[in-house]
């Protein structure tokens, strides 16, 4: 249920991998742009949310014709569980932020290693390296102080750290390793499109959208 089982070659295939490409794609925003501005307001509500997400996989899970996107959604609830809990009460230090995004990486390998769930959770492992890459590079460039004190910022004082931010990203240190790690990515994310298996194409999908949202990011600092 996982695979394609026909020619890679026919357009039922082409549509299905493009189709689960987009979806981990398209998942991997949702929790940048919309659970990012709900946590903040209502935490315990995103958290109660993630029942909700949970309950749909497992029904969608349940249905031969729905599996797939069942099995996405399971890989998609890991993710928005560890943005609740960060974003919610823990996003005021950095240091915190890797290992509870990662607080679903044992049952991936978990399921992995029994050869279950592989849509869902190599989606969970696409979006975990996307978001390694880009805390990497806060690290590299030294943007993790601002992070902080973005957090505790009130909004008039946003402004002065966005630039001060930006100074060190448009330095060639900033400039180069954003050039690098980006190139890594879409690499790394490019490849698993040459198979024919849906759990490859869900990868790529949640990897290579990592560079987009990690793009526009930049724009919106560039243009603070």
């Amino acid at each position: 249920m996982e695979e394609i089982n026909r020619s890679p070659w026919g357009w039922f295939s082409l549509r299905q991998t493009w189709a689960i490409f987009l979806a981990a794609a398209l998942l991997v925003s949702v929790p940048v742009f919309f659970q990012a501005p709900l946590v903040r307001v209502f935490p315990w509500l995103s958290l109660v949310l993630t029942g909700g997400w949970l309950w749909l996989s497992l029904t969608l899970r349940s249905r031969p014709t729905t599996y797939i996107w069942g099995d996405l959604l399971l890989g998609f609830t890991w993710t928005w569980l560890a943005g609740s809990v960060y974003w919610g009460w823990l996003r005021w230090e950095p240091l915190w932020h890797l290992p509870i995004e990662a607080i679903g990486l044992p049952f991936a390998i978990f399921g992995l290693l029994r050869g279950q769930g592989r849509i869902g959770n190599w989606f969970y492992l696409g979006s975990l390296l996307g978001t390694t890459i880009t805390d990497v590079y806060f690290y590299l460039v030294n943007l993790i102080p601002h992070w902080r004190q973005l957090m505790l910022a009130e909004p008039d004082l946003v402004r002065p750290i966005f630039q001060s931010a930006v100074a060190q990203i448009q330095t060639p240190w900033g400039t180069g390793w954003a050039i690098g790690l980006g190139l890594f990515l879409l690499i790394v994310g490019s490849l698993p499109l040459r198979s024919v298996h849906l759990h490859r194409w869900t990868f790529a999908g949640a990897v290579l959208s990592t560079i987009l949202v990690d793009g526009l990011f930049w724009l919106v600092a560039l243009t603070a």
